[in-house]
């Protein structure tokens, strides 16, 4: 405290309390003038606050679009693959009721070079189309041989006759080929011809 202020606190008898001041003003150390307060940013307008807006929505449009699309492809792949293995579910069984077609084509053979057995081959054709209807549903189909071109990816050769440059043919078929839903499950027994 200086001499005055003591002074002037005994006449009074009052204390005054110290004031400190502190300069706030910031000084670039080059120039030494003052440095400027950073601004805030302007106040946004209504029209600048509006396209901010809608630029977000559409990038949460575009955002959601794209989710959606993900999981519409996602949902397919599901379904795509849920209907696959239920179709595949069926094929060990059809596999073997192929062995049951075959006896029922023996058991047709040979009762039809016996006349005597007019109603058993009666019978057994109703049973062997019934059968067939069956498997039909399930997708199986036959693979068409007699008379066609041979195909490896078809029929297989269990036979060949003829030393021909021609293409080769099925001229018999010894088993019967089946496909199931354009899968080949066993390839037909032929006999090949080349002429």
């Amino acid at each position: 405290m200086s001499e005055h202020d003591r002074g002037d606190e005994q006449r009074t008898g009052e204390v005054h309390p110290r004031v400190k001041v502190t300069d706030k003003r910031r000084i670039h150390q080059e120039g030494g003038a003052e440095a400027e307060e950073p601004r805030s940013p302007a106040p946004a307008t209504p029209q600048t606050e509006l396209e901010q807006a809608r630029a977000e929505a559409a990038e949460y449009k575009d955002h959601l679009l794209r989710l959606k699309a993900e999981f519409d492809n996602y949902r397919k792949r599901v379904l795509k693959e849920q209907t696959r293995a239920v179709e595949m579910a069926s094929e060990p069984l059809v596999r073997r009721l192929l062995e049951v077609l075959d006896e029922f084509d023996l058991a047709l053979v040979a009762a039809e070079q016996r006349p005597d057995f007019e109603k058993f081959l009666r019978g057994v054709e109703l049973v062997y189309a019934k059968l067939l209807d069956s498997l039909r549903a399930e997708g199986l189909e036959r693979i068409p041989a007699a008379g066609e071109p041979f195909d490896p990816e078809l029929h297989e050769a269990l036979m060949q006759t003829g030393e021909g440059d021609g293409e080769p043919v099925v001229a018999d078929v010894f088993r019967q080929g089946y496909r199931m839903r354009g899968r080949v499950l066993r390839p037909a027994g032929v006999k090949v011809v080349r002429k």
